[in-house]
């Protein structure tokens, strides 16, 4: 999006997007490259835009969360501070969601503080709209990566699109409108990427963007990409961490999700614990999983440059899983747990595509 905004001003810029007056950024949740890829009979128009060029890595960890604050500030997790699904607020000595449990012990202002695309467009004279469904216009998620554009809620997927194509329609000025489409990352969850809903989705998606591509005039850019991919886990690989003592020992507070769980060890707990339990995470779950210390992990950047205040937020110990497998915890485990899942390196979660159209599309 850093990117979006260069482009309306004539800068180079990373991706080498040509100039533009009106840019759309379409963020369809959990459309991973491979995803789009085994359903390419379903989604022509999407297909119809993909290249050998055209698939991009989306960072870590493979989660709405930190890839969407990526996305609206250009800045990598270890800046903005939202470094996972669920983390640990040390302030207030709990894990929280992200992505819906913010409550008025947490600024959002404060704990992301990075200025979003949309501010700064703003203090350009720009216009900026962010178009989801309306159930995402207070939340404290959307005050964190949103703020400074103004939000236009949508029901439907076709309506979000439809919305867009409103405004590029309108009279005015240059600007940048964010359009959010969740359906898909809904279904992966409940039903797997490769279900009838989830195709049924991506049709959907398809029809509406074929739409919007007919609504864009000649120099109006449209980017279509996602935040993370998707992998389905069958239940049966399903581990639960917890039924081993050696691999809990010390450890207070489970964040992350199940394809990165971030375990954060009580105060209380001595050198020794901290040692063996990192020792038997290595010695079962090494040859499936990448384990790594928040040292290790912080000095290989997955994180990017961490700021002092983000540290505390990233788990003591890092569980990212390197084969079809998913960690749960069961003692908070409600149901069967899910079916399409992310969080890792895996390419079917970093793997998303970069679609461009309209003056994007142009050499």
């Amino acid at each position: 999006m850093p990117a979006c905004l260069q482009s309306i001003s004539g800068e180079q810029n990373r991706l080498g997007l040509p100039r533009a007056s009106r840019v759309v950024v379409l963020l369809v949740d959990g459309l991973g490259a491979a995803a789009l890829k085994s359903r390419a009979g379903h989604a022509r128009t999407l297909m119809s835009l993909l290249t050998a060029s055209s698939v991009i890595d989306s960072g870590f960890p493979t989660t709405t969360a930190a890839a969407l604050a990526t996305l609206t500030t250009g800045e990598a997790p270890g800046q903005h501070g939202m470094v996972g699904y669920t983390v640990l607020d040390p302030a207030n000595d709990r894990v929280f969601k992200q992505l819906s449990g913010w409550d008025d012990r947490i600024d959002p202002t404060a704990w992301q503080p990075m200025p979003t695309v949309f501010e700064r467009a703003v203090a350009s004279g720009l216009s900026a709209v962010a178009i989801g469904p309306e159930r995402y216009r207070d939340s404290g998620f959307s005050q964190a990566v949103l703020r400074g554009a103004e939000y236009i809620g949508a029901t439907s997927i076709g309506d979000r699109l439809q919305r867009a194509a409103e405004w590029l329609a309108e009279p005015g000025g240059s600007g940048i409108a964010y359009v959010y489409v969740p359906e898909l990352d809904v279904a992966g969850h409940a039903t797997g990427a490769e279900s009838g809903e989830w195709t049924n989705w991506l049709e959907i998606l398809d029809a509406a963007v074929r739409d919007l591509l007919a609504a864009l005039g000649p120099d109006d850019g449209l980017l279509i990409t996602a935040d993370h991919g998707v992998l389905d886990i069958a239940e049966r690989n399903h581990v639960l961490f917890d039924s081993s003592a050696p691999l809990i020992d010390g450890v207070r507070f489970v964040a992350g999700e199940p394809r990165c769980l971030q375990l954060h060890f009580a105060d209380d707990a001595s050198a020794e614990v901290r040692e063996a339990t990192v020792a038997a995470w290595r010695a079962a779950e090494g040859e499936r999983s990448w384990i790594a210390t928040r040292d290790e992990a912080v000095g290989a950047g997955w994180f990017g440059e961490v700021r002092p205040e983000v540290l505390p937020r990233i788990g003591d110990l890092l569980v990212a899983a390197r084969k079809g497998i998913a960690y749960y915890d069961s003692r908070t485990l409600k149901g069967h747990g899910m079916v399409g899942h992310h969080g890792s390196w895996s390419p079917a979660e970093v793997q998303v595509p970069l679609l461009r159209a309209g003056a994007f599309a142009r050499t």
